[in-house]
């Protein structure tokens, strides 16, 4: 399966971003509200989550999914990786960092999308937006419900603060409709980007408007990051939409000069799991006492280590252990073939 360089950079920002919200300093500058650190906080993990979604469909056949066997071969190798990933979510979290590790939530929606793989592009944005209005106070009530209780590794990952899958989904359901699109078509992505500014703008104004003229609750109308807001997923998805969209168009055109940011992107998962051992092993003080040169060795030290891997190796490390035990568990048989005398050289004679 051919790489999209696009996507790729795309993934890369989330990664980096991500990075970012873990490492980087605050600046709590006036413009934007927050500062620009704050840019960092919540979105490129939904990016991260949404690009899930595109890599679930380029799995099981892009814009014309797969059927019979191939549909089966790619809902193993989704599970597998599902499980993979939620195990090694689980043991970055053992390394007690003071970074909320997405992973098993991650591994828990590769899951839930082998449902939706055959779903139509209506079906998922229908389904995205039914989740991205119910899931919030859905979600809500049953944390609320919880309190006091022992907390699970499900309901934590289900209906935690950070990245609950019952609003989360809604991200990787957008992903998958964009992963069934035609990527490479300029209309579309010219239509994703207007799609995406007008998200973000219904987002974060529609925000404002239900807090300050309708007086709703803070905690149903507030975009702030990892609030799991409806109106926070809409601003994040249109952010999402935008960010596809330009890296689709920046890289068709300059493919070689964004390599080595693609690089992280193909690296995804080994720069994250790096850098959540590199924080553990340096100590919490890199999160809490965050400065700009540490920040900078992350992000500058990931993008250079990535980049030579990818031209000297190519696939990372752990993406190669994931393409590996995924792809032998989906060796199953091919569709049923026509027995062996009816594939025979019809005139010859019998034996």
């Amino acid at each position: 399966m051919r790489r999209i360089v696009g996507i790729d950079v795309a993934r890369g920002l989330a990664v980096l971003g991500m990075m970012t919200a873990h490492v980087g300093p605050d600046d709590h500058g006036p413009v934007p509200p927050g500062g620009f650190s704050q840019l960092a906080d919540g979105r490129p993990a939904a990016l991260f989550v949404v690009l899930a979604g595109v890599s679930l469909a380029l799995l099981s056949g892009s814009s014309a999914p797969v059927v019979g066997t191939r549909l089966v071969q790619a809902r193993v190798r989704i599970l597998v990786r599902a499980l993979l990933l939620f195990t090694l979510g689980e043991l970055l979290i053992l390394l007690a960092t003071p970074v909320v590790v997405i992973l098993p939530t991650y591994g828990l929606l590769f899951a839930i999308g082998c449902v939706a793989l055959r779903w139509s592009r209506a079906a998922l944005l229908t389904a995205a937006g039914v989740v991205a209005v119910v899931g919030p106070p859905l979600g809500q009530g049953i944390a609320s419900s919880l309190q006091g209780a022992r907390p699970t590794v499900l309901a934590q990952i289900t209906v935690g603060h950070y990245y609950p899958a019952i609003v989360w989904t809604a991200y990787l359901l957008v992903g998958l409709a964009i992963g069934r699109s035609d990527l490479r078509s300029t209309r579309l992505r010219g239509l994703g980007a207007l799609v995406g500014a007008g998200l973000v703008v219904l987002g974060h104004g529609g925000s404002w408007v239900a807090m300050h003229v309708l007086g709703w609750p803070e905690a149903l109308a507030t975009t702030e990051p990892h609030s799991s807001t409806t109106f926070e997923v809409v601003g994040n998805v249109g952010v999402a939409l935008l960010v596809i969209a330009g890296c689709l168009v920046v890289a068709d055109r300059w493919p070689r000069v964004l390599a080595p940011l693609a690089a992280v992107g193909a690296l995804a998962l080994t720069a994250y799991t790096v850098h959540i051992v590199v924080i553990a092993a340096l100590g919490q003080g890199v999160v809490y006492q965050a400065t700009l040169g540490v920040w900078l060795a992350f992000v500058l030290t990931t993008i250079g280590l990535c980049w030579l891997w990818a031209v000297s190796v190519g696939r990372g490390p752990f993406e190669w252990a994931l393409h590996r035990v995924s792809t032998k568990a989906a060796d199953v048989g091919p569709d049923r073939l026509p027995p062996v005398q009816e594939m025979a050289d019809p005139v010859a004679p019998p034996h």
